[in-house]
């Protein structure tokens, strides 16, 4: 099927465009804002222990996230798949040039890297307010596929990390006249044959689905009573759930020739995640519930 006349830029105002990637951040954001906050309000789900954090406190840790997604996601997708960007601060021929690591509305940005960079927030955050680490955890946890959706979403209307060549009813030829401006008037012949939507997949499984499970765990486990659990649920589903949809995108052209072919970046970057859920998991369930004095 033909990929529609998506236009990456929602609407502009004067010479700065409004892009809906950037939108996808500020609804991830927002709503899993919501959201945390509507856990935080139920202090039956963290029985016997309590609400990690008050609404003050839920309020400041939105910014330090913010901060570790922009931060992380951005320096993640230099160090995993763009080291070069850090060279060209130095052999830049241009000023443009030389910053180009720090021009996100170009694009370019890394779920593991942001996670990385969500994940320093949240410990700098508990340490200095003396918040349970993993309680905290908990509370975002379930929150972060929100953000998944969205970013996903966008991903498919900017008609970017496609899949791999697919001869299945579901694929999509990515080329329209905004992607056509982009290489220079024309879609490159890797874009006129029908692709995955492998975006839509993640949306689908990354997003929905892992909110659903990690949902159940919430209000119907009550699973936030034994804290790290909802957090490895999270780093377990989404490393499986990554490490399978990686089989239907298109490969990273930045792994070493010796591994190309046998393993994508995306893969490589979940196995540590899979293993930490595993054992998040473990270790929780092995535990009996956190008591509101041992909190």
């Amino acid at each position: 099927m033909p990929f529609p006349e998506f236009n990456p830029v929602w609407f502009e105002i004067g010479i700065f465009p409004v892009r809906w990637y950037a939108l996808a951040y500020v609804a991830g954001i927002v709503v899993g804002w919501w959201y945390a906050a509507q856990l935080a309000r139920r202090n039956a789900l963290w029985a016997p222990g309590k609400v990690p954090v008050t609404t003050p406190q839920l309020d400041d840790l939105v910014l330090w996230i913010t901060l570790g997604i922009i931060l992380g996601g951005r320096f993640g997708y230099a160090l995993f798949y763009r080291p070069d960007l850090f060279g060209q601060l130095f052999t830049g021929q241009s000023l443009g040039e030389r910053f180009e690591l720090l021009q996100l509305w170009t694009g370019g940005m890394s779920f593991h890297g942001g996670f990385l960079g969500v994940s320093l927030a949240i410990i700098l955050y508990a340490r200095s307010q003396k918040i349970n680490l993993l309680s905290l955890g908990d509370l975002i946890a379930p929150v972060a596929p929100i953000g998944l959706f969205f970013g996903r979403l966008a991903n498919f209307i900017n008609g970017e990390l496609w899949g791999r060549p697919t001869d299945g009813p579901f694929g999509v030829v990515f080329c329209n006249r905004h992607i056509a401006e982009v290489y220079g008037g024309y879609c490159p012949p890797a874009l006129l044959v029908p692709r995955h939507p492998s975006q839509l997949y993640e949306a689908a499984l990354e997003g929905l689905l892992l909110f659903v499970v990690l949902g159940l765990a919430v209000w119907k486990g009550r699973l936030l009573a034994k804290p790290g659990y909802v957090t490895g649920l999270f780093l377990l589903g989404y490393g499986l759930s990554r490490a399978v949809l990686e089989t239907v995108r298109e490969p990273d052209a930045h792994m070493p020739d010796a591994l190309r072919g046998v393993i994508t970046m995306g893969m490589l970057l979940s196995i540590p995640m899979i293993i930490a859920g595993m054992w998040l998991v473990y270790r929780a369930w092995s535990r009996p519930p956190v008591t509101a004095q041992t909190t």
